[in-house]
């Protein structure tokens, strides 16, 4: 029984899960410092109220701890919310332009127009020349900006290219593709670095200070509370970010734990500063909410347009003919390399990878210097939908997490355009979790928001759970032999997601010592029909025993 001085909170007449396995189920838990310091039933904890306690009684209602998200971006998020153009994946091209036109009449003062998503299922539509004509028209002059639903690749109208200096260009730079017409003139679709070049230029002639950068952080994570995560890892971070995300926790406006990823490479997002310029600076930003803890390297592109690595070809199109199977942004060497660097500076390795090859590279990789017996950080294979059969229990081997966004591959637009790119079965065998957790693995989810629409995490846990639509906008399943249970799929987003990024020493679980970070659901997700799990709704969030949250 809990002695000493009263709770500053005390959390009582709950369905408490606490993913505690010494004490998974409670009625009550106690609060002070912003750490939780007991827990039990509402009899065992009646000692900690006194005269200052703030006593909260739930009404039955349900607890877990704060959710998780391992894979976002989550100032580009914020910023979308407000500064950008915002229309769905399944927008058609036609109502895109509307879109635009409807957006340059509304603020006749913004200098870019710059949204998404268009969906990847519109890249022939958007590589007609007609359709940049279109474009140019609706835009009225305005330089446009518009990003796909992977966010690698972007559609500009011609203003916007001329300023970026793309119409210029006799080939393409490094690392990117400029889809030209019969004439050789570019038609707008901009692959991977061609994309950067103008989504650089866009914020070159912005110039915005910390503050912006730092709002753009704070209002995600408004969002991010809504849906209750207390806890994510940025997955490519600037150095403007890194000194937005230091001011908002100096000035006490960081209400979640954030672990930054610091870009080694950068193929898509047009940062002047990656790599050992950016690393050497991360320890400067470290707030006690704020993690420079990750480097994140892009080991390929995306399978929508050809560029993800895999062992076996794509389809044959025009272009590559039948044996293409895209390429890694670095050599095995160069990966090594960045692997004992990252050994040595004390930070984990994020390694963006949608094709099988480039997951088995850094399966190499590891394995070697784990051979070599060299010091080995936190390695995440970020995506990795797309496994070899063969690798799939090499992770739990080698102590490599899969980094999951499950809203990225269960059905939708991004899936329909994967199967006109990659034969079947191959297509739809996409993210084998189910193999991956009995192999031992550790898996950890995510939501890549703003790639996918919303950061809310019972989206993944359905998804998980069902491997189907769970907004139900589309039909069928995919790869079902793959779907976890609740528990497991819950602990992906908590105690996994923690795991994963350093974090379980701080918040995950309901556990004394912790960080009072939880969430107040509308229905118990243990007890309700799997159909149901996607429509679990958020009505309080907690951070550090504060109420950050509240459904109106």
């Amino acid at each position: 029984m809990p002695t000493g001085k009263p709770a500053d909170l005390l959390v009582s007449g709950a369905v408490v899960h606490t993913l505690n396995p010494a004490r998974p189920r409670a009625e009550a838990f106690g609060v002070r410092g912003g750490e939780i310091i007991a827990v039990g039933s509402a009899a065992e904890l009646a000692n900690l109220s006194g005269p200052g306690t703030a006593v909260v009684d739930l009404d039955g209602a349900v607890v877990l701890p704060g959710l998780m998200d391992v894979h976002n971006h989550h100032a580009a998020a914020g910023e979308a919310d407000l500064h950008r153009l915002q229309f769905p994946p399944t927008a058609s091209v036609e109502e895109i332009l509307a879109s635009v036109r409807d957006r340059v009449r509304a603020r006749p003062d913004e200098a870019w127009v710059v949204g998404g998503t268009w969906g990847s299922t519109l890249l022939d539509r958007l590589a007609d020349p007609a359709s940049l004509d279109a474009l140019d028209k609706a835009s009225f002059g305005r330089p446009v900006l518009l990003t796909d639903d992977s966010h690698h690749n972007r559609w500009a109208n011609t203003a916007a290219m001329r300023l970026a200096g793309v119409l210029g260009l006799a080939g393409d730079p490094a690392g990117g593709h400029i889809v030209r017409g019969q004439d050789g003139a570019p038609t707008g679709l901009l692959f991977e670095a061609a994309g950067a070049m103008v989504e650089k230029a866009r914020v070159d002639s912005l110039d915005p200070d910390v503050e912006w950068h730092a709002r753009n952080s704070e209002r995600a994570v408004e969002i991010l509370h809504s849906f209750g995560v207390t806890a994510f890892q940025d997955a490519g971070v600037s150095l403007e970010l890194l000194a937005a995300l230091q001011r908002l926790d100096e000035q006490g406006r960081l209400n979640a734990w954030v672990v930054s990823s610091m870009l080694i490479n950068d193929i898509i997002l047009g940062m002047d500063v990656v790599g050992e310029e950016l690393l050497a600076q991360g320890e400067r930003f470290r707030t006690r909410h704020h993690r420079p803890d990750f480097a994140k390297i892009f080991l390929d592109g995306v399978p929508t347009t050809l560029t993800g690595a895999f062992l076996d070809p794509y389809l044959p199109d025009e272009t590559h003919g039948a044996c293409h199977r895209g390429q890694t942004t670095m050599s095995v060497g160069e990966l090594a390399g960045w692997l004992r660097r990252a050994g040595e500076l004390g930070v984990g390795l994020k390694v963006h990878c949608t094709g099988d090859a480039s997951a088995r590279m850094v399966l190499d990789v590891v394995a070697e210097a784990r051979a070599e017996g060299l010091q080995v950080p936190t390695v995440q294979i970020a995506h990795g939908q797309f496994l070899h059969p063969d690798d799939v229990p090499r992770f739990g081997e080698l102590g490599v997490v899969n980094d999951m966004s499950p809203a990225l591959w269960f059905p939708g637009v991004i899936v329909d355009a994967l199967r006109a790119v990659l034969p079947e079965p191959r297509a739809s065998r996409m993210q084998p979790v189910r193999s991956l957790l009995d192999s031992g693995a550790l898996v950890a989810g995510g939501s890549d928001w703003p790639v996918a629409p919303s950061p809310d995490p019972w989206t993944g846990i359905a998804g998980l759970v069902t491997r189907r639509d769970p907004t139900g906008q589309f039909a069928g399943e995919l790869w079902p032999e793959q779907a976890i249970g609740v528990t497991e799929a819950i602990a992906a987003y908590t105690t996994g997601a923690a795991r994963a990024m350093g974090l379980s020493g701080v918040t995950g679980s309901l556990t004394p010592g912790l960080s009072a970070d939880f969430v107040v659901l509308d229905r118990d997700p243990f007890a309700v029909p799997t159909e149901e799990l996607g429509a679990t709704t958020t009505l309080q969030t907690w951070f550090a025993g504060r109420r950050v949250f509240t459904r109106g």
